[in-house]
């Protein structure tokens, strides 16, 4: 019921290109969200997901993070898997458009599961350097062979809980974060507030179900008022931060 009517509040105050007067977002939205343009690596996305849909295999997994609405054992299909909690083939496509538009060099990703994302992300460009964390160490095996099989190599998998493991990467700057793990209020911010400082002018977090719940919209709202953000976009299931100096403090509400 929360999500339903988080999601009827955001079709009211949600709008297009048309009520977008900042060039760069307005330009991001067009070129990119929008892109109607067909892409010859969607078929690779297609057929990286459906075989997944396909596989009956049953794994045991660690769940690290907020828990599953949907699934209440640990031990679950890889098909109910991708189907239930794997990344949806629109939003794949989505996430290639992204990476081939901002064509960042070193892509952080917290939550691979079954990298849907990850292997999006990862064609989008091509030297693109992705390192990729996962709390289950089944899952991440899981994700690391569906890679092997799809020649992926610009991709680095790490399996642990986030905390321990972004305790090393201290120093390294990335263009950019997407956050798909641990969907709570607290651990939201605490890995945003340690990522922080892992960003440059022109960095771009990307917040997964940022209308999860209660919780995750106050994190949201947190993140949105932090000094070094400047502009942030609500598409209702993901939620972009930007860090541009140049860019007036705005927050936008974009339809997709």
């Amino acid at each position: 019921m929360f999500q339903i009517i988080q999601y009827i509040t955001f079709l009211i105050r949600s709008t297009n290109q048309h009520g977008v007067h900042s060039p760069f977002i307005y330009d991001l939205v067009t070129k990119c969200f929008y892109d109607k343009s067909f892409f010859k690596d969607y078929v690779k996305l297609s057929q990286y997901r459906n075989s997944l849909l396909n596989n009956r295999e049953i794994v045991e997994i660690k769940d690290l993070g907020s828990g599953s609405r949907i699934f209440k054992t640990s031990t679950r299909s890889i098909s109910k898997i991708a189907k239930a909690s794997g990344t949806p083939l629109q939003r794949a496509k989505l996430i290639y458009r992204i990476v081939n538009y901002f064509k960042p060099k070193h892509t952080l990703e917290l939550g691979t599961s079954l990298g849907i994302a990850t292997h999006a992300m990862a064609l989008g460009n091509q030297e693109n350097s992705i390192t990729s964390i996962e709390g289950c160490q089944n899952i991440s095996a899981i994700a690391k062979q569906q890679l092997i099989q799809q020649n992926i190599k610009n991709v680095i998998l790490e399996v642990g809980e986030f905390e321990s493991q972004l305790q090393t990467l201290e120093g390294q700057q990335y263009d950019l974060i997407f956050f798909d793990g641990n969907h709570t209020n607290k651990a939201t911010l605490n890995y945003f507030n340690t990522l922080v400082s892992n960003t440059h002018n022109d960095s771009v977090f990307i917040f997964d179900d940022i209308h999860w719940s209660k919780g995750m919209l106050e994190a949201w709202e947190t993140i949105k008022s932090h000094p070094k953000v400047t502009v942030t976009i609500d598409t209702f299931f993901w939620g972009f931060v930007f860090f541009r100096k140049e860019q007036v403090k705005e927050n936008f509400i974009i339809r997709l």
